[in-house]
């Protein structure tokens, strides 16, 4: 009777986790499964407080809409419709929401705890994520989750703290043609070094770079890289608070700060 009773829990348990619907080889996803600050500071200023977003302690979560079926609702939804992780909208369609933190860190969107224990690690679903990530123009979730990554018959909503692409490392700073890996990719998710565009934002006390077109054309540098960074920047005379100038592998560069309009601009959750 023991053996009996322990395998009709795993029996349970195990229908608790399967999916409401069985994918063909060919639509499968690799979808993980549901496992799961030094900032550059401007000198005179200081740095801005992040508000708790949500996932946090005192966020207070949104009522879910009354009278209004998950099953089978069109694309576009209608508004203010509950979004549960791998919830189907559609025949042979899933959803899950995502978020990002301004470390580059990926993680579900209702994790209660957001750290480097709970965020997600496998290079291979990180690539996959982050290279199809797009504006959410979908009809679905644009204001909650402004971006988007498809994979075959599964849709990837994400929302973050400041941006969706976030630089965690420089990669051969000493070469001639240093890339700036992003949001845990390592070689496979990395751009060129472009010091002289990097935005210095003084409002927040943060530092940016270019990041690919398809994900709003602006990054995130990571805390700690950002302070290292901040060591090859001059401050003129007349701006104190903002620098001017960057010194990279023995030359004395301009800051362009173009990107500033582009920031403006950029999606936000």
């Amino acid at each position: 009777m023991l053996f009996i009773s322990r395998t009709a829990i795993a029996v349970l348990a195990l229908s608790k986790l399967a999916p409401p619907f069985d994918l063909p080889a060919s639509d499968q996803t690799p979808h993980p499964g549901r496992h799961a600050d030094a900032t550059w500071t401007p000198k005179g200023a200081v740095t801005a407080q992040l508000l708790p977003g949500r996932g946090s302690a005192d966020h207070v979560p949104e009522p879910k809409a009354a009278a209004q079926p998950l099953l089978c609702v069109p694309f576009p939804v209608l508004k203010d419709v509950a979004a549960l992780q791998g919830q189907s909208p559609e025949p042979r369609t899933r959803e899950y929401f995502y978020y990002v933190d301004h470390q580059g860190q990926l993680f579900l969107d209702d994790s209660k705890m957001k750290n480097f224990i709970t965020c997600f690690k496998d290079l291979q679903f990180l690539v996959t994520f982050f290279s199809r990530l797009r504006p959410n123009h979908s009809g679905r979730y644009e204001a909650s989750f402004p971006f988007l990554s498809l994979c075959g018959r599964e849709r990837n909503f994400l929302r973050c703290e400041d941006r969706p692409v976030v630089f965690t490392h420089l990669l051969a700073s000493d070469s001639e043609s240093p890339r700036l890996s992003y949001c845990g990719g390592g070689e496979a998710l990395a751009i060129p070094f472009e010091p002289a565009r990097l935005l210095p934002l003084a409002a927040n006390g943060r530092l940016y770079h270019p990041a690919p077109a398809r994900a709003g054309g602006v990054g995130l540098v990571r805390s700690a890289l950002a302070f290292e960074l901040s060591a090859c920047f001059e401050y003129g005379p007349d701006s104190p608070a903002v620098p001017s100038h960057v010194h990279w592998q023995g030359r004395r560069i301009a800051l362009t700060m173009d990107l500033a309009p582009l920031l403006l601009a950029a999606p936000q959750s």
